[in-house]
């Protein structure tokens, strides 16, 4: 067992770790274990201690274990999108960084290419 968890605790802000889990805040409580459809999580033997995240490559990204967790607000569970859905752009004009499904995105650039635009010729033509 002790081999496992310290294999976990050095890629635990890998990027391929979904689950990061604050464990002066985790109150044991293995409702995470419970929801968990893929067993990303596993109880911990030690009895009090948080439960250990052995399959990380497993994870769907449900975030059902964090929004089963009661004390998600406090940040005793925190959920890592995959790195493709944390890809953000941003405007050389103004500077602001935007995202693919973003509430409000803003306006797309309406100048013409550096090319200028290709004009179609007319379906009606």
């Amino acid at each position: 067992m002790g081999d496992e968890a310290e294999a976990y605790e050095g890629s635990r802000y890998a990027s391929h770790v979904s689950i990061v889990r604050n464990e002066d805040v985790c109150i044991a409580c293995n409702r995470c274990v419970d929801v968990c459809m893929q067993d990303v999580h596993v109880p911990n033997p030690e009895e009090g201690k948080p439960p250990l995240v052995y399959h990380p490559d497993d994870c769907w990204y449900c975030g059902c274990c964090v929004m089963e967790c009661p004390r998600m607000e406090e940040g005793a569970i925190v959920f890592r999108w995959p790195v493709q859905s944390e890809l953000r752009w941003k405007r050389k004009e103004t500077g602001e960084h935007f995202r693919v499904g973003m509430a409000n995105p803003p306006a797309p650039r309406m100048t013409p290419p550096v090319g200028g635009w290709v004009v179609l010729r007319d379906p009606k033509e």
